[in-house]
């Protein structure tokens, strides 16, 4: 009996280990494996425990400078390691990411960056994958049909309103603004009430908690993905100070999320589907009420985590693509001026200034100076994938659990697809000059099947924010600022873009000399 109790207990202390040592042994198979597929493309010698991470200066203007020149000087293609074991293909030509942006392949979850987002974002369309995401795609769509985005441009202009009055204010002060955090608060505005009918005058307010603890949440993502020995959740969220900040951030986004998916199913079971009445539809309307072909619903974790992926990319990514389209026209006043000019003539002989859904088709230079904007300031510098099968890419062998890192913004950059690629010219969007560009050269809201599902949304938000503010100031670059771009989950700043706002009916001074897009006084 004794010798029996014996084995048993040495069977429960040898089997884990067992299995541990199995595990590991298949993860450093697969590491090789992968490995070796990556090292079929040009790159620096990676450090045995580093990868190419010590090379990399940091998510500031030198760490984009190095992604620039490094890629651009050695391949279409290139192989990163992130660390020793998290083996990465990254691509900065339309010629390869077309291949994987085709197919709905899924986001990497084992390691990086995607798995980050996981604690945030949940398994939102963003991260989810298979027939789920196939499932859950269909049910969301019926939320960005032209019907329901049509009402939406009431909500678009009344915070517009909030923020021309804001604007109008630091004109008569004659105060620069910082525009991430004036934008951020207008995009929260915009998207909380087209998504849960809920009016949270984050505008009014001089720092938004939501817009604070995104912002944070994005750094601390990036902040995590290089540095791979945080990549455990046990010692990120456990033992590391920025892992329990990243954790009561997530909690507070929750929070807000649940509060308005709590309020708004009360509604809808003592009212019913009818107290969409006398509204618009919005998002969670749709979330609430979409049904599958078996007649199955959103369960509640579902319903939270498109919320949570909608209210991020549609406020942040958003935010990024305004704000960084306003520094390219305060950068450029003679793009500015005839953006505003286009706008000045569509709106002539209204008593109102807001802009209509029948406008959006006219704004056809905006749309330019928009589309340039959003190319040399990509709001999503970098997508993932992980293939599931076997490919040949190029002639390169790609084993399935391969990882393919989009570099949106290099290929935005790449001077082998674009002329003078540094250089902001809208004119470069015109039917006539991208006729014979790859349909996949530009792409800041993804592309293929996986592709951004609110992008009409964002672009009709983009239009009507800026065409307004274009319509009433002139916007003028803080020549005391040096505005550098961070790269966080989205395009930002290190130290915020600083602006001045002019009325548009007020004539600069004699003595004022542009330098740079900024109005300055003439010394006497």
């Amino acid at each position: 009996m004794a010798a029996t109790l014996t084995l048993l207990l040495w069977s429960c202390l040898i089997a884990p280990v067992f299995y541990i040592l199995w595990t590991v042994v298949k993860f450093w198979q697969d590491v090789k494996k992968r490995g070796k597929a990556v090292m079929q493309f040009p790159g620096e010698p990676p450090h045995w425990l580093w990868g190419h991470l010590h090379l990399f200066p940091g998510p500031d203007e030198a760490g984009m400078t190095f992604l620039r020149y490094v890629m651009w000087d050695m391949s279409q293609a290139n192989s990163i390691w992130f660390g020793s074991y998290y083996p990465v293909i990254a691509f900065s030509h339309p010629n390869y990411l077309k291949h994987i942006l085709k197919t709905s392949e899924p986001k990497p979850l084992t390691f990086g960056g995607y798995v980050t987002a996981l604690p945030w974002l949940g398994d939102g369309l963003l991260i989810s994958k298979g027939k789920k995401w196939l499932r859950n795609r269909k049910l969301l769509t019926p939320a960005f049909h032209f019907d329901i985005l049509k009402p939406y441009m009431k909500v678009n202009n009344e915070a517009a309103d909030i923020l021309l009055n804001k604007l109008d204010g630091y004109s008569k002060k004659s105060e620069t603004f910082e525009v991430f955090n004036a934008i951020s608060s207008i995009t929260l505005d915009i998207i909380l009430r087209c998504a849960f009918s809920f009016e949270s005058n984050c505008q009014l307010q001089k720092s938004h908690p939501y817009v604070t603890a995104v912002k944070q949440l994005g750094d601390g993502m990036v902040y995590r993905l290089l540095r791979p020995w945080l990549w455990n959740d046990f010692i990120y969220f456990n033992l590391t100070s920025s892992g329990r900040q990243f954790r009561r951030n997530c909690d507070f986004v929750h929070k807000v999320s649940e509060d308005l998916i709590a309020k708004r199913k009360k509604t809808l079971e003592e009212q019913g589907v009818s107290a969409a009445k006398g509204r618009y539809l919005d998002f969670l309307d749709v979330l609430l009420t979409a049904r599958d072909e078996d007649g199955q619903g959103l369960t509640d974790r579902e319903i939270r985590d498109e919320a949570d992926t909608f209210l991020f990319e549609g406020h942040d990514t958003t935010a990024s693509g305004i704000s960084w389209t306003l520094y390219s026209l305060a950068e450029h006043p003679e793009h500015q001026q005839k953006c505003r000019e286009e706008v000045q003539e569509i709106l002539a002989g209204r008593d109102s200034d807001h802009i209509t859904w029948e406008d959006l088709p006219k704004m056809k230079y905006l749309t330019l100076c928009i589309k340039e904007a959003l190319r040399l300031h990509t709001p999503v510098p970098f997508i993932e994938r992980r293939t599931t099968k076997d490919m040949e890419i190029e002639g390169k062998f790609l084993p399935a659990g391969s990882v393919i890192n989009m570099m949106l913004y290099n290929i935005h950059h790449n001077p082998t697809v674009w002329e003078n690629s540094m250089e902001y010219r809208p004119s470069r969007f015109l039917p006539e000059n991208m006729k014979c560009m790859d349909s996949y050269a530009f792409i800041p809201f993804s592309a293929g099947p996986r592709n951004c599902i609110g992008q009409n949304f964002a672009m009709h938000e983009m239009k009507v924010t800026i065409g307004r503010i274009l319509n009433r100031f002139r916007l003028e670059l803080d020549p005391n600022h040096k505005t550098e771009h961070v790269i966080s989950v989205v395009m930002k700043t290190k130290d915020g873009m600083m602006m001045n706002v002019t009325p548009v009916d007020k004539k600069p001074s004699e003595n004022d000399v542009h330098v740079n897009g900024c109005v300055t006084q003439n010394e006497a």
